[in-house]
């Protein structure tokens, strides 16, 4: 075949694959386009040292709906990051859980088969299975859906690439109330777009089954959001927790109460729970809104 053809081949087949968006693990997130529209400022959170997370641009139907950083040894995600869409908080149970085909191939999120059959995806993610005789822990969601909108958002929350082995007492209890209350105060005083990243710290307990380890459980989960554009007229309780704020809890069945927090006071946390580098930073320039201003004129009266 002459160069020619292999380079006109090439190009039709970069075309395609950019056009209907099937996706693979990527080098950064920026990669596939749409998928930085999760993150802030186009930039995912930064200092992770860890090679062997992988960057998923989460697909469904086609489209990329958020971002996960995801370990692949302990089959859980690190963090997923999204924007937040504003709705009414029900909760959709009917939704089928999803793997991930990206962890060994290429494509969108797929439905599990029906009935238990060891696939490839089974050595690199969590399966229902390993869920499914565990009494004290359900899957928690790090990208929830009573935090997105339209339906194929909300469907693609449901992929097992995106919880967490959570203690159902903290799941159903403080967590929630914090997924709620985040809901609400996004809903009503954030004026435009909300980034959310979402994400867990591990002490190295793990879920076994068949006497294998198969899934890290999370000792802390922690979330934090960033939103610029904001009502100032908001009563000042609410206010102060613009454009940053985060939250901290321990995956407990009690003493698990989520602690809001600054991202900063967040971060140094994490500092010292996580193979993370000095220069870690969960959203780019700590959610400095830019301004239109020149340098000079930043802080001038």
């Amino acid at each position: 075949m002459r160069p020619s053809v292999i380079l006109l081949t090439l190009a039709i087949t970069i075309l395609l694959y950019e056009h209907w968006g099937t996706a693979t693990i990527v080098e950064d997130f920026n990669h596939i386009e749409r998928c930085k529209d999760s993150l802030y400022m186009g930039t995912p959170p930064r200092g992770f040292r860890d090679s062997r997370l992988k960057k998923i641009c989460q697909h469904y139907a086609d489209k990329p709906r958020y971002v996960t950083l995801f370990d692949s040894k302990n089959r859980i995600p690190v963090y997923s990051a999204y924007t937040f869409k504003k709705t009414e908080g029900d909760r959709r149970v009917d939704y089928p859980w999803m793997y991930e085909p990206q962890l060994d191939g290429n494509g969108n999120m797929m439905p599990f088969p029906t009935g238990y059959l060891h696939m490839k995806f089974e050595d690199s993610q969590a399966v229902l299975n390993d869920y499914s005789d565990v009494v004290l822990y359900e899957r928690g969601h790090l990208n929830p859906d009573q935090h997105q909108s339209d339906p194929q958002d909300r469907a693609a929350t449901y992929t097992l690439t995106n919880v967490v082995p959570e203690i159902r007492e903290f799941n159903i209890g403080p967590w929630r109330e914090h997924e709620e209350r985040i809901r609400v105060r996004l809903n009503n005083f954030c004026r435009g777009t909300a980034y959310i990243v979402t994400g867990i710290t591990t002490t190295g307990n793990m879920i076994r089954r068949n006497n294998q380890d198969r899934v890290g459980i999370p000792e802390d989960v922690w979330s934090a959001y960033c939103c610029t554009e904001y009502d100032r007229n908001a009563p000042t309780n609410i206010r102060i927790r613009f454009p940053t704020q985060a939250a901290l809890a321990k995956n407990t069945k009690e003493g698990n109460r989520v602690q809001e927090l600054t991202v900063q006071d967040l971060e140094n946390y994490l500092t010292n729970k996580m193979a993370i580098d000095k220069n870690f930073q969960l959203f780019y320039d700590n959610c400095n809104s830019p301004s239109p201003l020149p340098p000079y004129l930043h802080y001038a009266k």
